[in-house]
């Protein structure tokens, strides 16, 4: 409930006054002198005043209620202040509306013009109020990232501050963390944030793509291997977590691990113990493990392909990273970096890269830049160059052509809480005109994730009904 002050030395005035407010769900509060209401004021909490201009009996000079106000003025300089009197001189409402007064108004009052105005001065200074917090919460992050070694990452969008920030936050700690989110999005990069910002900085710091490894050499390259422990192993060789041994080891890919790898990694993130292939002698290591997929792993844990053990000692902390169109104010800024400072965009292919869907997200991004910067025939890049079509219409949300120029933005404020450290990613919606999916690119999702639907249809931002459709279109089988 807000709180009024009502400061007058007419006892009916106040009543009168108090007894409106206190109908229409303010808490009232009312004094009679200057001295007063500077007393309650350092003790209570005030959202409005209403005060009086004289408060000596034959006085209507209006000093009283000016020398009040600007007292009011100096202990809470924004707090409202409605001046009332049956004395109304220009110069003087003149004088205190320029030094800050929210309203100016005679005795009699009009009940509705004042109530009026009190809902909107209120209403005003509580979003005063909640602007000057988020510029302290955002000038705070910026003195954070300021001192933060960002790996080179370029962004700009709240969504992609708000994973750097979680990020950050996280590199403090020695738990395990998920990274999750579609192919080519960045997972790589912020593991390099939660490395570069840990206490373990200095210390080895090993990426392993599990889903680029074969099935019969990933246990040998996580855990090393004796010499003769299988055709070709002539001597033997550590294995990464030997490797990253005090430091921090990344397995990109891990819900490619098969399930014989992740007996074995269980064991080492429980107890730090692990065997090279075709050795009992058992070794031991402290290392951080940082995990990424672009898998549902839970899907994988019901279909048996996962271990429910496991998932949750390497889901300690999930940092989920949406795709690069969930972050569209990314997309130029990664434009400018990639192309570099020789080239500038023409409008037309400003809006063709902001509507482009990016299925690849930032990987095919990059791609269509160096496509760009190799056949562009000037200096100033059209949609042709990135291999784009013509955007159609207006994109959903302004574009703003300064932040073609950024690589770090003036980012945009985030909500005050964060309701939870893990967030899901937002299921796209379909629509026929919201994305034009090629046949060469569902082949290459549908190898590349092994015909599982679900995984192609998240990856390309298609549902599964959507991608069907395509895929009879293009006469692909299902």
């Amino acid at each position: 409930m807000d709180t009024i002050l009502i400061v007058d030395d007419n006892h009916a005035i106040c009543q009168a006054l108090g007894l409106m407010l206190e109908i229409n769900g303010y808490q009232v509060l009312t004094c009679h002198t200057p001295e007063d209401a500077l007393s309650l004021m350092a003790t209570q909490d005030v959202d409005l005043v209403i005060q009086d201009m004289n408060f000596t009996r034959d006085t209507t000079s209006g000093e009283e209620g000016k020398q009040l106000f600007y007292a009011l003025r100096e202990r809470q300089s924004d707090l409202p202040i409605i001046l009332m009197t049956a004395w109304t001189q220009l110069e003087t409402a003149v004088e205190l509306v320029k030094a800050g007064a929210a309203d100016y108004m005679g005795k009699p009052w009009d009940d509705a013009k004042l109530l009026n105005s009190i809902t909107n001065l209120i209403a005003l200074h509580k979003l005063a109020r909640a602007n000057q917090q988020l510029e302290r919460v955002n000038s705070q992050r910026q003195v954070a990232i300021a001192d933060a070694d960002l790996c080179g990452i370029v962004f700009g969008s709240g969504a992609m501050q708000r994973c750097i920030d979680l990020a950050l936050q996280l590199a403090r700690s020695d738990v395990s963390v998920l990274i999750t989110g579609p192919n080519g999005a960045g997972k790589d990069k912020l593991a390099d944030i939660i490395h570069a910002n840990s206490p373990l900085k200095n210390k080895p710091f090993i990426k392993v793509n599990v889903g680029a490894l074969p099935m019969e050499l990933l246990e040998a390259e996580l855990f090393g291997a004796e010499a003769g422990a299988f055709t070709g192993a002539n001597k033997a060789r550590i294995g990464r977590f030997e490797a990253a041994d005090g430091g921090t080891l990344f397995l990109d890919e891990i819900g490619n691990l098969p399930l014989s790898g992740q007996v074995k990694l269980l064991r080492v993130l429980q107890t730090g113990e692990f065997e090279r292939l075709g050795s009992h002698k058992t070794l031991k290591v402290k290392v951080r493990v940082i995990s990424a997929t672009n898998a549902d792993l839970a899907q994988d844990i019901a279909e048996g392909r996962f271990r429910e053990d496991l998932f949750y000692r390497l889901n300690v902390i999930e940092l989920a990273l949406p795709p690069l169109n969930q972050r569209v104010d990314d997309i130029l800024p990664l434009v400018k970096h990639f192309v570099g400072e020789g080239f500038s965009l023409s409008k037309p292919a400003q809006q063709a890269l902001l509507q482009h869907r990016w299925p690849g997200n930032v990987r095919e991004l990059e791609n269509a830049c160096k496509r760009a910067a190799l056949l562009a025939q000037s200096r100033v890049l059209t949609e042709a160059d990135f291999g784009l079509p013509p955007a159609h219409g207006s994109h959903s949300s302004a574009i703003n052509t300064s932040t073609f120029g950024r690589t770090l933005s003036a980012i945009t404020p985030i909500e005050p809480q964060m309701k939870s450290l893990h967030h899901d990613v937002p299921a796209q919606s379909d629509s026929s005109d919201a994305m034009d999916v090629s046949r060469e690119q569902i082949e290459m999702a549908l190898r590349q994730h092994k015909g599982v639907i679900a995984r192609v249809a998240k990856s390309l931002g298609l549902s599964r009904q959507a991608l069907y459709r395509r895929m009879d279109k293009f006469g692909l089988e299902k």
